[in-house]
């Protein structure tokens, strides 16, 4: 099978989807690999690299879309894009369909096979390939909010630790998962005082137990934020359902509860935000003020540590690639449940009820569209 590995070209992304690593184990299994020149710049790979793995550069995004059967991305193509994608190409990426319909409806219009990384499911139901940007995006969440809270960037003025005789910030974290664990710990870390918020009772036990003293777990509901927003120096939107859109926890009228130069950071943008005043920013322009707090809402945050972020993405994404390049998405997908999970559309066919239900659109079964 040929693999193309694309430039990302979404504002001030640096990462890319495999590294030259990946590229040389796809190479041992006998498929061919095409590098867009350029493409592992931002995150220290050099083309020379991709070629000493085996790779053929090429000069362009339409070239990799010409030949390559299976197209590799970080982020969801961009609208430039979209003419250049054939019926039935497999791309496989993080979509986040159901907080981009123009994406959405563009990508069924094209007819190709989309697996998105952050639907894929493992044995116990987890999300391995969302995972670790979900641990880079919850570490940074505490690094930016710490930076946020510094009065020349719109922020209290606070030192998110203190100092010995000085109260630390309190940072609130809205969601027990992957993001909301390693937000909490690393706000922890910085000696700030943590309230963890969930709704899973189980999780909220597991949470008890790991984490540091300075992290108290409590189970969510509106009362109980509205009961926290008053002393909240930092606010970290960390809640995730799975291929949806995320919930609003957050109104515009619950701001006025913060603290003025209190920091929302909504780690859930790239899934319409968690927070009703939230919409994208970017890491040159990263932050924006409503009603006097500082909001945090970079889509793609752990693209500011590219080399960190396409190391781990590539541990997470390779099995998965080395067995859709070499059995085809029909046979890897009926040999992995989980995989199916990750199969959002099929030749115009949406199969993720989630995106169907954001925008209004049928979705059908997965199943009978392998023998198509």
């Amino acid at each position: 099978m040929i693999v193309g590995v694309l430039k990302e070209i979404k504002s001030e992304e640096n990462r890319v989807s495999l590294t030259p690593a990946g590229v040389e184990m796809l190479r041992e299994q006998g498929e061919a690999v095409l590098v867009e020149s350029q493409a592992g710049v931002g995150s220290g790979f050099a083309d020379t690299m991709y070629v000493e793995a085996g790779a053929e550069i090429v000069a362009s995004a339409a070239e990799i879309y010409g030949r390559a059967e299976l197209v590799l991305h970080v982020k969801e193509p961009q609208p430039q894009e979209y003419p250049l994608i054939r019926r039935g190409q497999v791309l496989f990426t993080y979509f986040h369909f159901a907080a981009n319909e123009t994406l959405t409806r563009a990508m069924l219009e094209r007819g190709a096979v989309c697996i998105a990384y952050e639907t894929v499911e493992d044995a116990g139901g987890g999300l391995p390939l969302l995972t670790p940007m979900s641990e880079i995006a919850g570490r940074m969440a505490a690094q930016q909010g710490a930076t946020c809270l510094e009065r020349s960037r719109g922020g209290r003025g606070l030192l998110i630790g203190g100092v010995p005789g000085v109260v630390p910030a309190h940072v609130v974290v809205i969601g027990g998962g992957t993001v909301g664990r390693n937000a909490a710990l690393m706000a922890c870390g910085l000696g700030a005082r943590v309230t963890l918020l969930d709704r899973n009772m189980a999780r909220l036990r597991q949470l008890s137990t790991m984490m540091p003293k300075n992290c108290t777990p409590l189970f969510s509901s509106p009362a109980t934020l509205r009961e926290l927003l008053p002393s909240a120096d930092v606010v970290i939107g960390a809640v995730l359902v799975p291929g949806a859109k995320a919930p609003h926890l957050i109104d515009r009228s619950m701001l006025s509860l913060l603290p003025q130069g209190a920091v929302l950071v909504d780690v859930a943008i790239d899934q319409g935000g968690c927070f009703a005043t939230s919409h994208p920013t970017t890491h040159g322009d990263p932050t924006y003020i409503v009603d006097e707090i500082v909001h945090y809402c970079v889509a793609n945050m752990p693209g500011a540590v590219p080399l960190t972020s396409t190391q781990a993405l590539t541990n997470a994404t390779l099995p998965y690639l080395l067995t859709l390049a070499k059995q085809g998405w029909k046979e890897a997908a009926r040999a992995d449940v989980g995989l199916q999970r990750g199969i959002n559309m099929v030749e115009g066919q949406l199969t993720c009820a989630a995106v169907g239900e954001a925008f209004d659109i049928a979705t059908v079964p997965l199943e009978p569209l392998f023998s198509i």
